[in-house]
């Protein structure tokens, strides 16, 4: 029964987490300065900016041709930035969902096993 409780906990807290972070991306990313930021802005300070590749990497990824920096291509700008946030949000959340599931199956010992190795540490 403490087991069904503790799953129900954890839930509701990686519910709340998730509910959060949707809230800070949505409604706080238009909010994010307009400026450069520290990279954009010190390699300006130093002059070096001109030495930049004439096309980037990240132009070459496959999602380039959907986000736009921040923002979504071809959304209204006042819901672009929202958008991708929501987006980025849950493929992080997805992502990592995902690989905690893999670590947690990956590390978890047959219950036969387990019970045989705490049976052998009794003392006789």
């Amino acid at each position: 029964m403490s087991s069904n409780l503790s799953r129900s906990r954890n839930r509701a807290f990686v519910i709340a987490g998730l509910g959060i972070a949707l809230l800070i991306a949505i409604f706080l990313s238009p909010l994010a300065s307009k400026n450069p930021d520290g990279l954009d802005r010190v390699s300006k300070d130093l002059k070096f900016d001109s030495k930049e590749l004439g096309e980037k990497p990240s132009h070459k990824l496959p999602f380039y041709s959907i986000f736009n920096e921040y923002a979504l291509r071809g959304v209204p700008e006042a819901i672009a930035t929202p958008l991708a946030g929501l987006i980025g949000t849950l493929a992080t959340f997805g992502l990592a969902w995902g690989i905690g599931k893999l670590v947690i199956r990956g590390s978890s010992l047959p219950s036969t096993q387990y019970d045989a190795d705490s049976d052998s540490d009794a003392p006789d």
